[in-house]
């Protein structure tokens, strides 16, 4: 029994840092793109852009990372002529087979609270949960984020 305990706990471990084969009708997303910006001098929040293509409808409801004390997925719109940005709460629809962008100025994911300053070259861990796939482990680098155009694969 305890061997199959730790097999299983094993294999769980696995499927959070490596993308799941779609089984049982799960969504499988793929994650390409992965960078937070170096935190500016001072303060404990950043953000980090990425892009997600699931292979069935579904929504990416939360991400954690060790380096914040939260991570929240966050929308920027323009209300009367204002940029504002807000959590989604809903988090974010993944339609099948589009490419959904996390870019600086529209979605992203904002890292409050980080405990040490990131800097570039540094790696920092994020645990995406969707609605329905699998989690999903990433490690992006710290950087600053491609500005090519949609379509032009800036690395």
């Amino acid at each position: 029994m305890i061997r199959t305990l730790c097999t299983t706990t094993l294999l769980a471990g696995l499927v959070a840092c490596s993308p799941a084969p779609e089984a049982e009708g799960l969504a499988r997303v793929e994650v390409t793109q992965a960078v937070c910006r170096p935190t500016p001098n001072g303060r404990d929040i950043t953000g980090c852009y990425l892009t997600l293509t699931s292979s069935r409808d579904d929504r990416l409801i939360s991400v954690a990372s060790p380096v914040a004390a939260t991570a929240q997925v966050h929308e920027m719109k323009t209300e009367d002529g204002i940029m504002k940005m807000a959590e989604l709460k809903a988090g974010l629809p993944l339609p099948a087979g589009e490419a959904v962008s996390l870019k600086p100025g529209g979605n992203h994911i904002m890292l409050i609270g980080v405990a040490q300053p990131l800097k570039a070259g540094d790696t920092v861990s994020l645990t995406l949960t969707f609605e329905q796939a699998a989690p999903y482990g990433v490690r992006a680098m710290v950087g600053q984020p491609a500005t090519a155009p949609m379509g032009h694969g800036g690395h």
